[in-house]
C-alpha cells in the first residue's frame, strides 16, 4: 500500500512515521508513506495556502488550488483507488471501513487545517470523507494518523501473528473479552479459572460470553446487528 498524505504541517508526521506499527511495516516494503506539504504547490507569494471565506465567515480556510495542484500532481504519477479527506463530519472510521480501506492500493489522504477546506475541492476531488468523532481538531493530521494506523495494522504479514489482529475488538462486530496474563494472582486477584483449564471448548464459551456482556455494557447498538 502506498498512502501520500497532504498536509500544511509535514513536521508533524516526522516522529510517528519512523515508530510504531510503520516502521515494521515500511521495512517489510508493505507499506510506503510520502508526507506532502501543501505550500510547496501554492502559486502564491510566500507559500500562501489559506484565506477567510467568502460571506463574512470567521476563521481561515484553506485554499483551492493548492490542494488541486497537488492531487494533480500526484495523478500525473499513478492513479488512486480513493483520495480521502479527513473531516469532522465525514463517515465516522469504524472497522469495517478500515479493513476495505486497507485493500486498497493507492490512498491519498487529504488533512484539512483552520476551518476546513474549500468546498468545490470536495465535490471535484474527494471520494470518501472520514472522521474520527463528532468533535473539532486542529488539523486532519491526527485523524490521518489514526487512519493509517488502524490500516497497517491489518495488512497481511505486517504483525507477524495474524490471528491477533483478527482478534481485536470490533473485528467480528463486537468488544473483545477481558484479556489476562502473568501473574496468576495479583494482588489478591486471580485470573478466571477457566482459562488455566486447558480446556478449550470451555475457554471459546467464555470468552464468548463475556464478549457478548461486554458489548451489551460499553457498545449495546453493536448487537443490533451481531450474528
Amino acid at each position: 500500500m502506498r498512502l501520500d498524505i497532504i498536509t500544511c504541517c509535514p513536521q508533524f508526521f516526522e516522529s510517528p512515521i519512523k515508530h510504531f506499527i510503520f516502521q515494521r511495516a515500511i521495512k517489510q516494503q508493505l507499506l510506503s508513506i510520502y508526507i506532502h506539504n501543501l505550500r510547496d504547490y501554492s502559486p502564491y507569494k510566500h507559500g500562501k495556502i489559506d484565506d477567510t471565506p467568502y460571506g463574512g465567515s470567521s476563521g481561515m480556510l484553506l485554499m483551492a488550488e493548492p490542494i488541486a495542484n497537488c492531487i494533480r500532481a500526484l495523478q500525473k504519477e499513478r492513479s488512486y483507488d480513493e483520495i480521502i479527506y479527513l473531516a469532522p463530519d465525514g463517515e465516522l472510521l469504524h472497522q469495517d471501513l478500515v479493513n476495505k480501506c486497507s485493500l486498497k492500493r493507492h490512498l491519498i489522504l487529504l488533512c484539512g487545517h483552520y476551518k476546513g477546506i474549500d468546498e468545490r475541492i470536495r465535490e471535484h476531488f474527494i471520494t470518501l470523507e472520514i472522521s474520527i468523532g463528532d468533535y473539532v481538531l486542529s488539523g486532519g493530521e491526527l485523524p490521518a494518523l489514526i487512519l493509517a494506523d488502524a490500516m497497517a495494522r491489518v495488512i497481511p504479514g505486517v504483525i507477524s501473528d495474524a490471528s491477533s489482529a483478527l482478534t481485536d475488538s470490533f473485528q467480528d462486530g463486537l468488544v473483545a473479552p477481558p484479556a489476562y496474563t502473568r501473574p496468576y494472582n495479583f494482588e489478591g486477584n486471580k485470573v478466571p479459572d477457566v482459562l488455566c483449564s486447558g480446556n478449550h471448548k470451555a475457554i471459546e464459551e467464555w470468552m464468548q460470553q463475556e464478549t457478548v456482556a461486554r458489548t451489551q455494557k460499553r457498545r449495546p447498538h453493536l448487537l443490533e446487528n451481531a450474528e
